[in-house]
């Protein structure tokens, strides 16, 4: 049965990283092997009744995160909506190409770690295309957006989705998190904005003429700024509601999903339907990436068959008698996740190291956070963002592997060594 069911996911896990060759869907292949190791573990298992509870328990642990992504992506498919974003967008300006770089890799950075790395990406490299004549210039500074994006959803609970998994996990808690990852980060992102800027010094910026009636959907200057401090407000308090109520933060983001719903609908209650109806909650949510959603479930399950049948555990004791030392087994885990999806990798190390063994914030947990959020940034198809950026700015795998890939390499590894000498000073 073991050797079935290691079979079955390294096929499934193969078909999701050869998603575009394949032009088969990732969601359908992480589905089709989670129902296929369920299978195999109730019919080989034996025990139909046992099996069944390890179900129950896998999809309760899954629905909080998905429940989660729902309500963090439908609150930024809100404030999008109603061209929330222009609030910070509409304030870059400068004439200098290495300072526009500058401005722009920081504002991606923290607002990475309020909204999501994809989120962020594309609302940043929208503004990128507004902003600049150029598509050399488009094609280098969506590789600096990836990176500060990748950076600055690894120190935030809600920035990446590994960090999330890992929040809700029990696995880090969010000042911890915040605390010991933020420096890190930042350095994985200065660094090659540093080397960017200082390749672009002295060149003007060549700015494109945007037309007034581009964005298509026109909102009031006190809708934009009602809903994009409301839903921001709402992304940074579920951390905060967690800490206090200690239940678990899908709740706190469904709480602060209605009460966005709430205020969008009496704000809108005297518009006529057809102009209020692309900004109504009920129309972001069927803007949400439900695919990505539907992957995230598909992919958890699958990985929770390795974790019951102890596979897991036994792959965590090889490595740990090959390899020895955690930080080098954690720097593999983000350099592979540059290759292959992070979220069943990060979802394997879950299930490979026990709770009890290594608690909340523990070393372990913290360095994979980093190393898994950041690892992505190294190639292109690495990450959400990396590929939303492929998609937008239409960057060649081989482009950015010449340009970028270095860049984002050394990063990682100046922000590696910035959290082990870290780590060192302060235990």
């Amino acid at each position: 049965m073991l050797t079935a069911l290691v079979i079955v996911f390294v096929v499934a896990y193969a078909a999701i990283a050869l998603e575009h060759p394949l032009k088969i869907n990732k969601s359908a292949s992480a589905l089709v092997g989670a129902g296929l190791l369920w299978t195999i573990y109730a019919l080989a298992g034996g025990g139909g009744h046992e099996v069944g509870h390890q179900l129950a328990e896998s999809v309760m642990a899954t629905a909080q995160i998905v429940f989660f992504l729902m309500g963090a992506m439908t609150i930024v498919e809100v404030v999008d909506a109603h061209n929330g974003f222009e609030v910070i967008t509409r304030r870059i300006r400068t004439s200098q190409l290495s300072s526009l770089l500058w401005i722009i890799g920081f504002v991606t950075f923290f607002l990475s770690a309020v909204l999501d790395n994809l989120t962020t990406t594309i609302v940043m490299i929208s503004l990128i295309r507004k902003l600049l004549a150029k598509h050399e210039d488009h094609l280098f500074f969506a590789g600096i957006i990836v990176i500060a994006a990748n950076s600055g959803g690894a120190w935030s609970p809600i920035g990446d989705v590994t960090t999330t998994m890992l929040w809700i996990g029990g696995q880090i808690t969010s000042l911890a998190i915040i605390e010991s990852v933020i420096l890190p980060s930042l350095v994985s992102m200065i660094v090659p904005l540093a080397i960017t800027a200082y390749v672009l010094r002295g060149r003007p910026v060549e700015a494109r003429e945007v037309s007034e009636g581009e964005h298509g959907i026109h909102t009031s200057e006190f809708e934009r700024n009602l809903m994009f401090f409301l839903g921001i407000g709402i992304l940074v308090a579920v951390p905060a509601f967690k800490t206090v109520t200690h239940l678990p933060p899908f709740m706190g983001i469904l709480f602060g999903l209605g009460l966005l719903w709430l205020v969008g609908d009496l704000v809108h209650r005297h518009k006529e339907d057809e102009f209020k109806q692309h900004l109504t909650l009920a129309h972001a949510l069927s803007r949400i990436d439900m695919s990505s959603i539907v992957f995230f479930i598909g992919i958890l399950l699958a990985v929770a068959t390795l974790e019951h049948t102890h596979i897991l555990s036994a792959l965590a004791g090889w490595l740990d008698q090959t390899v020895g030392r955690q930080d080098v087994i954690v720097l593999i885990i983000g350099i592979v996740s540059a290759i292959v999806d992070n979220v069943p990798l990060v979802a394997a190390s879950m299930g490979m190291y026990d709770l009890a063994r290594f608690p909340a914030d523990h070393f372990l947990w913290q360095f994979l956070a980093y190393c898994a959020g950041t690892g992505g940034s190294i190639l292109i198809i690495g990450s959400a963002a990396g590929v939303a950026a492929m998609g937008l700015v239409k960057i060649h795998f081989f482009w950015y592997v010449r340009k970028i890939s270095g860049l984002a390499l050394a990063g990682y590894f100046a922000g590696a060594g910035a959290y082990l000498l870290q780590h060192q000073m302060l235990h």
